[in-house]
């Protein structure tokens, strides 16, 4: 085997090769081998050879000068040669001797060459025995093949790192476009929003400036409206005495006695004595006693159902008017009572005109009357079919009106708690009702947009109100007279004439939908809320704003006076009642609601406080 490694270098190297890919695969390899025990001697320094230095360019210069300076090269030279002893002294590495014949075993047994591993294990074994082959001649396994495989490992995985490398930056790049796709897309939409921006600023500017021409001609035509509704009114109002002096007139003509029928006759009426006495015959008289009879039988019936709107109405004080404070105001409420009356949100609250009774409306479909301070509930109404919106007191305390979400107006008899009338024609939700100051008719608002007077004796519907645009939200009577106030969602206040049916003004300021507006005790101040919060007061004689309260954000649902005209009560959304000082413009809050107030009313002699909330309980403040 020596001889083949001294005549051609190819084996070795395959057998290098062969070398550096077992070390790995050493230990898996399968089969039996055998070892054998060598002792490795150390070897003796005398053993070690030396190299002699030449002094082939030693020579000694001459003179003292020349003498010091092959002193000092001696020396350097000295110096190197204790340095090249030094070199060969100290070994390079220390290496650990491999067993180089178990490699080739297990390399031979791994590759199947059982054949050449005989071969080769009995002529080993026998130049052993021999003591031709030592072992420490043969040598170490050299290192170049692991460091091969690690290298090779190494390039095997920064090759799959810069693969991953190449597929990020891929993806990024393909981002980077997608980004950049977006950010054009972006730009060119700022600058057309830019662009449309300038327009509308363009155009505003442009109406602002037709507006502005139009101004003085609105105003002027303002005036002449309110120049024209003035002079309508007093029209009206001669109008109505000149319809009462008619109707005196014939009220004496028809009382004057047979012999002044003469004088009667020339003022151009003539009474039906005299008509009788016209001459007719038989025929004619039969028919004329057919009509008599059968206009009395139904002349009774028509005087009944038909009412009529009064033209003067002097107020009661004692029925109509509460007695007014002439203690100061009271603003320091605090949450006395709780009465729990509703399974479900309390939407309305009435005190009654003449008595200590309250009652409240429910989404639960029903009414009930309470008797205060105690709150023993009296009589309890259920009829609708449908959550309850608002209710109302005929003038003399005897009836309650009820509107619901069911499209009805129902009328109720509280001595016995039974419904002697409902009324149907709206085709949405009924939200508000009120009674008129005489007792015979009932005004509705609805969902519909429209707004109707029904008349209690005739029960039907005199006359529906046409002119919002959006819901009804509120309606009441203006003390007596046939003035009627509507709030509405469309963001505006209307003033009707009950009688004809029309529109006679309407009041813009709010910003929002109107929940509810009222009138003072003495009737010169409107009060109103919107669903953001807004308050505002109004001059109902010259028909202008007065104020306006911003205690949003929550909505106002409900505003009330107090029976002096003083105190202004809003339930707030937001559970909050506002009392409002109209003397001296300040805010006070009554928190005690955990959600939201539907409903405020002060009792009559203004000591109390009552509202009511989601919860379907009726709160006392005293």
């Amino acid at each position: 085997m020596a001889a083949q490694q001294r005549t051609s270098d190819s084996p070795l190297r395959a057998l290098e090769e062969a070398l550096g890919m077992g070390l790995a695969a050493a230990g898996d390899a399968e089969g039996t081998y055998y070892l054998e025990q060598v002792t490795v001697t150390e070897a003796s320094e005398d053993d070690c050879e030396y190299e002699e230095i030449p002094d082939d360019n030693f020579s000694i210069p001459e003179g003292e000068e020349d003498l010091a300076k092959a002193t000092q090269m001696v020396q350097e030279q000295v110096t190197d040669t204790q340095i090249l002893e030094q070199k060969t002294v100290l070994p390079s590495k220390p290496v650990v001797p491999e067993v180089i014949e178990d490699f080739l075993c297990n390399f031979l047994i791994k590759m199947g060459m059982t054949r050449t591993l005989d071969c080769f294990q009995s002529e080993w074994y026998e130049l052993i025995q021999k003591g031709v082959t030592e072992l420490t001649d043969v040598g170490n396994v050299p290192d170049i093949y692991t460091q091969y495989m690690l290298l090779e490992n190494e390039n095997k995985n920064l090759k799959n790192d810069l693969k991953h490398y190449r597929q990020a930056a891929d993806k990024a790049k393909e981002s980077l476009l997608k980004i950049q796709k977006e950010r054009d897309f972006h730009r060119m939409h700022h600058r057309r929003i830019v662009q449309e921006k300038n327009k509308l600023i363009n155009d505003f500017k442009g109406l602002k400036l037709h507006y502005a021409s139009y101004e003085p001609t609105i105003r002027v035509l303002l005036e002449k409206h309110h120049t024209l509704l003035r002079q309508k009114m007093l029209t009206s109002l001669e109008r109505d005495r000149a319809v009462e002096q008619i109707s005196g007139l014939r009220t004496t003509i028809r009382n004057v006695e047979p012999g002044q029928s003469y004088q009667a006759s020339k003022i151009g009426v003539v009474p039906d004595c005299e008509r009788e006495r016209a001459p007719e015959d038989p025929a004619q008289r039969g028919l004329r006693e057919a009509r008599e009879q059968n206009k009395n039988k139904t002349k009774m019936k028509d005087d009944t159902k038909d009412s009529e709107f009064p033209i003067y109405m002097q107020p009661n004080p004692n029925q109509y008017f509460y007695k007014e404070n002439d203690c100061p105001a009271k603003f320091d409420y605090t949450p006395n009572t709780i009465f729990r009356l509703h399974e479900l949100p309390v939407s309305c609250i009435v005190m009654h005109p003449l008595k200590e009774i309250l009652v409240s409306c429910g989404e639960d479909h029903v009414w009930k009357a309470v008797g205060l301070p105690e709150g023993r509930v009296l009589l309890t109404g259920s009829g609708h079919t449908d959550w309850l919106s608002d209710c109302c007191f005929h003038p003399s305390g005897n009836k309650l009106a009820t509107s619901s979400g069911d499209t009805t107006v129902k009328l109720w008899d509280l001595s016995t708690g039974d419904c002697i009338l409902t009324f149907e024609g709206h085709k949405h939700a009924v939200w508000s009702c009120t009674w008129h100051s005489c007792g015979d008719f009932v005004a509705s608002s609805s969902l519909d947009t429209t707004s109707k007077i029904w008349d209690v004796n005739s029960e039907r519907c005199r006359c529906t109100l046409y002119g919002h645009t959006d819901s009804v939200n509120s309606i009441e009577f203006f003390l007596c007279s046939n003035t009627l106030l509507t709030a509405s969602a469309d963001k505006s206040l209307s003033i009707w004439d009950a009688r004809t049916g029309k529109c006679e003004q309407s009041l813009y300021g709010h910003m929002h939908s109107v929940n509810d507006a009222t009138f003072t005790p003495r009737g010169h101040v409107i009060a109103s809320c919107d669903s953001c919060g807004v308050t505002k007061l109004w001059d109902f004689r010259k028909l202008l704003p007065i104020v306006s309260i911003d205690v949003g954000p929550s909505p106002g649902n409900e505003v009330n006076f107090d029976s002096s005209g003083r105190v202004l009560a809003q339930a707030s959304g937001s559970g909050i009642i506002h009392l409002l000082d109209l003397k001296s413009g300040q805010i006070h809050k009554l928190v005690s609601h955990e959600n939201e107030a539907h409903t405020v009313v002060f009792s009559h002699d203004g000591e109390s406080l009552f509202s009511g909330g989601s919860k379907g309980t009726v709160r006392m403040w005293s």
